[in-house]
């Protein structure tokens, strides 16, 4: 195990305790996620994740529980820290970059997330769905908060990623927090870029970034583009952080259906 390696070569004073969740936990003990796994998390100084499928599971009631958001969400990790950077020997597919992305991870399009109680998604009719999006105040505050501090840390640059000339409300919200905590970080320059100009700009030149701040769900695509472009999503580290917990978790990709794999693709 790579973890265990790495404990012996650094001399690292870690206990391991090793338990399991998805699909395994499903057939053991009929549920992906045990209760008592919340309670370990919570005693232990971290939590680190496999990876573990997610679109798989449709049914909580039958034991079917998305492990990822299970965790994130009964220990408030709102932060999601994804590093992307380019490392030598590897290909460097849009040159080299290094840079972070500071991922909102509690609200927006998340509909498994951001409800008290049910499914911020509904059927209204057969031919109808409906998907609600929530953006708080609090929320954007303190994904903001570790943002600059990050940014503090490194090179003193900061892009706030939105579509607020759509998204008037809900990401008008979210640029406004972050101007409100950028006011105490005078020395760190600020940027804000509409997400899908900000798209192309990764791909033209991912390097003129340093720390990106965003949403939830734009802070998903953005992060596994540029862990591919630095040469793979498996090289995308990623940390879910909070006020008292955080949980190391890898980054994945859904296999494709034998459909899927055997289904060309027509454009027209």
């Amino acid at each position: 195990m790579a973890l265990r390696a790495a404990i012996r070569r650094f001399e690292l004073d870690l206990d391991i305790e090793e338990d399991v969740v998805g699909h395994e936990s499903l057939k053991r003990h009929g549920t992906t996620v045990r209760p008592d796994l919340l309670d370990k998390a919570r005693g232990a100084d971290g939590l680190i994740l496999g990876p573990a499928a997610t679109f798989d599971f449709k049914d909580a009631e039958k034991g079917q529980i998305n492990p990822s958001m299970y965790f994130r969400k009964n220990l408030d990790l709102f932060a999601n820290i994804r590093p992307s950077r380019t490392y030598p020997g590897l290909p460097a597919k849009l040159g080299q970059f290094d840079l972070v992305i500071a991922r909102e991870n509690t609200e927006g399009f998340y509909a498994d997330r951001n409800m008290a109680q049910g499914n911020a998604e509904m059927l209204v009719t057969e031919d109808v769905a409906i998907s609600l999006r929530r953006i708080t105040r609090n929320a954007s505050a303190r994904i903001a908060r570790v943002a600059f501090e990050l940014a503090q840390q490194r090179k003193k640059h900061i892009t706030v990623v939105h579509k607020a000339n759509v998204l008037k409300l809900g990401d008008g919200m979210f640029i406004e927090e972050c101007r409100k905590v950028a006011r105490e970080f005078p020395d760190v320059a600020v940027d804000e870029i509409i997400v899908d100009a900000m798209m192309a700009h990764l791909v033209r030149n991912p390097a003129r970034f340093d720390v990106i701040v965003t949403t939830n769900m734009f802070g998903d695509i953005i992060s596994d583009m540029t862990a591919e472009a630095s040469g793979s999503l498996g090289l995308g580290g990623s940390l879910n952080q909070g006020a008292d917990h955080a949980m190391a978790q890898a980054r994945t990709v859904r296999r494709p259906t034998s459909r899927e794999r055997t289904s060309p693709t027509r454009f027209r």
